[in-house]
Formats: structure tokens, sequence, C-alpha cells
């Protein structure tokens, strides 16, 4: 087992896998910003390095900076958290050459799934339903004409190299086609450093699902279910839960062995999230992989009992699954609210120092956050502040429960989400199980503005 631990990352990830890290008496080292010399991370891990202005590019970003700080705190690993450098291959790769273990899947595993028109290939080779596409990047606009004829309008348009919504751009007619794919090429440039993109078939009103999975260094995989993230505004998710209210046992159980057998021909190891789109009509496509812990973890450890964070660590020191997991159980049902610093309406960010932070307890709650009243919510980051998690016995329970804890939070000084997450869980929709994607468009009466 690792002696000491750099966690590459900052706010409640950051101290997430600190906690967990104590807990098997491992040593932890912290890097920070100058905008974060006095968050949470940097108090309670055992040293904290700063690396850089306030600026990710100059600091979290930085992978000299990271690997300086290894090197001179004499860690084993590091634990990229997510975000940041945690789905950069070329730092693995780095990590790799500096003898220090990444906490993550292999450079060349990393590389292939953030290629998402490589990766779409490679799932569908071991197994996997994809959404009707080109074959790879779409080269020039003749090609793209005859890849939107052969799929079919509408259409959407995506970065390969990325995600998060940028370098995306849905096309409903012909006369769209040219436009799109000069903004989504620009977009990518700009967000990615490539323009490449790659056509697919748009689906209408889609479920966004998608399975926790880990792999060990010994051949073995496994998925721990799925997890619902279809309330979502402009692709970045708002709550999930688990397990899919729009999934079944034996739907479940199908599919799962499908996303095991894949990943096993492929040789993934540690954790990962496969995503899906569930149509209308309830058929499931893959549309990426993340090659990562997610932000939503907590729900799939609530409802296993698999500390996940634990886990990724004993897969990389080279742990069996059986002894990175231990017997697993799936029970009741988790939901998620991310809680972020921003205003409930216009959805502008509100950076800023925290006069009260109270967070809700009792049975079923867990609050997953790096804030604390007198704590100042800087602009360079995500706005998100906290993870809100409850587990009820079943998914009526969760919800009651949710409701109850989000009126219990209070966060005074700045403006954020927890009215939204209010209106979203009173909604007869969201209750009933009924939403898509398209559900807080529907909600707040937008077109996704």
């Amino acid at each position: 087992m690792f002696q000491k631990i750099l966690v590459a990352n900052r706010g409640e990830i950051a101290l997430r896998v600190i906690c967990a890290c104590k807990e098997l008496g491992i040593s932890t080292v912290a890097v920070y910003s100058e905008a974060d010399r006095n968050s949470l991370h940097v108090r309670f891990a055992d040293e904290a390095v700063c690396i850089g202005p306030a600026r990710s590019s100059e600091s979290y970003l930085n992978i000299p900076q990271v690997i300086s700080a290894a090197e001179i705190t004499n860690v084993d690993a590091i634990h990229p958290g997510y975000g940041f450098l945690s789905e950069n291959a070329n730092f693995a790769k780095v990590c790799e050459a500096s003898e220090l273990a990444f906490i993550g899947p292999r450079p060349e595993i990393i590389e292939m799934m953030g290629e998402k028109d490589r990766a779409r290939r490679e799932v569908k080779t071991a197994g996997l339903p994809t959404i009707p596409g080109s074959e790879g990047v779409v080269e020039g606009e003749e090609q793209l004409a005859k890849e939107a004829a052969r799929i079919g309008y509408p259409l959407i348009l995506k970065a390969s190299a990325g995600g998060g919504g940028r370098g995306m751009r849905v096309v409903r007619k012909q006369d769209e086609l040219l436009a799109a794919y000069q903004t989504a090429r620009s977009e990518a440039q700009q967000a990615f450093g490539t323009p490449d993109v790659y056509a697919e078939k748009f689906l209408e009103r889609p479920r966004h699902i998608e399975f926790q999975v880990l792999g060990d260094q010994h051949g073995k995989v496994i998925h721990l279910g799925e997890r619902e993230c279809s309330v979502q505004r402009r692709h970045q998710k708002l709550v999930e839960e688990s397990p899919s209210p729009a999934l079944d046992a034996k739907r479940r159980k199908e599919l799962g062995a499908k996303v095991v057998k894949a990943l096993e021909k492929i040789g993934y190891t540690n954790a990962g999230t496969v995503e899906f789109l569930m149509d209308e009509d309830g058929a499931m496509y893959f549309i990426e992989m993340n090659t990562r812990i997610q932000v939503e973890h907590p729900v799939t450890e609530l409802v296993t009992g698999v500390d996940l964070i634990k886990a990724q660590i004993r897969i990389a020191a080279g742990e069996r699954m059986e002894e990175a997991t231990g017997e697993i159980h799936h029970s009741g049902h988790a939901i998620e609210c991310r809680i972020n610093a921003e205003d409930p309406v216009t959805f502008v960010p509100s950076a800023g120092r925290i006069t009260t932070f109270q967070a809700p307890g009792g049975t079923g709650v867990r609050v997953d956050s790096a804030a604390y009243a007198d704590a100042v919510i800087p602009p360079y980051y995500d706005s998100m502040i906290a993870k809100l998690i409850v587990k009820g016995r079943d998914r009526a329970e969760a919800i009651g429960r949710m409701k109850r804890a989000l009126e219990m939070f209070v966060i005074e000084g700045i403006k954020t989400s927890i009215p939204l997450h209010r209106r979203i869980l009173a909604d007869p929709d969201f209750a009933a199980g009924k939403f898509d994607t398209h559900f807080i468009e529907r909600l707040l009466g937008t077109n996704g503005k």
C-alpha cells in the first residue's frame, strides 16, 4: 500500500480523497493555488505545497509544478480527482516516467477514450451499441455533406476531444449544416486545442444513464449499477440518482454484462463511467467514457456500500477487486443535488464570501463540501460548492428526504442553486420519474437559454 499520496485537485474532491487516505492510514499532500491558501483541503492534508497563482493554467493544470510538488514531498502516488488533469494522458505518462503511481487508468486507455470518435469505434468493436454516426472525424465540408445525407436530420456535431457541451451543435436542416460545422470546430479549437468534430444522429428526448465500473490490474472488471443523470442544463448535470427509474432489473443485468465484457476486452483498469443515451423506445446507445472518478460517485457509494475512492487507491496499489471493494450489496435509492454558487434564475456565477454555512444532517443525509462560514468562493474555478446526497429505502423516501435536507441547507452571503433544486424536487414529472435531458428547459420555460 502507498505511504503518501499527493492530491492534484482542490475543493470538495480533494477533501474527499484526503478523508479516504486518512482512513487507510496514508499520509497526504495537498497542492493549492494562491487563491486557495485557506481552503479546507490545505488545512486537513498532512503537508501542503503552493503551486502557483489563482488561474488554473498556472497552478492546477501546470504539470511541472504538480510533479515538482510530488518530488519534493517524496510521495508514492498522485490522485487527480476529477476535472483538471484527471483525464490528461500526458500527465499520466509523466507520472509513470517520474516513478509515481497515477491513481487512474493507464495513459493509453485515457488517450483512447479521450478521442471520442475512436472510443466509439473501440466499444462498438467490443460489443456496445452506438448511435449511428460518422466513422471518425469529419474531414471537410464535402465529407460532412455525405455523412449528413447518410445519417439524416436532426444530427449533432461533437468535438472529438471534448465534452461538457463545448464544441456541440445540433443541426435540424441542411441549410444550417455549414454554419454549425464552422462554429463547432471553432469552439472545439478554443476549448480543447483541436478543431476535430464528428457527427451522429441526434436523439430528441433521450435519457442520460451511466454505469459505474471498476477494473483491477489482474483482468477483473465489475460494474456497480447505473446512475440517472438526465436532469441537466446545457449538458451540465444538476441532479443524479441511483438506480435509474427507467431501468428494470433485467435491463440492468443485460446492459451491465455488456459493459463489463467490453471493458475486459479493452483491458480497463481503475474507476470509470460508461455513459449512454436512452431513446424514447428504450434503446441504449454508448456516447462516451469518463476515465476518472465522477462528481456523482457518492450515489453509487450509498446504494452499494463501496467506498470508490478507497477502491481506486487499493486497485492502483495492485490489490485484487475482492480486496478493493469487499462484499457488495445493492440496496435503497440515492439522490444527489449539486449545489452551485450561482444565481438560480440567471445561472450567473456568484463568487464572494460565505457568511453562513449550515449543512443539513439526520438519517440518510450526506454533504460533501469544502465550504464553510467565512470561506471565500473565488471566481476562477467551477461554481459547485457542495454535493447534497441522501439515501432512502426507495425513491419516494429519498425524494422526501432530499426535500427536507434542501430546506435545512442554509448558505448566505452568496447566491446558490438551492431554490432551483427545491423546484426540481417538487415537480410532479420528476416525482414520477418521467423526464429526459430537456426536463430543465421545460421546467423553466426556456429553450436552453
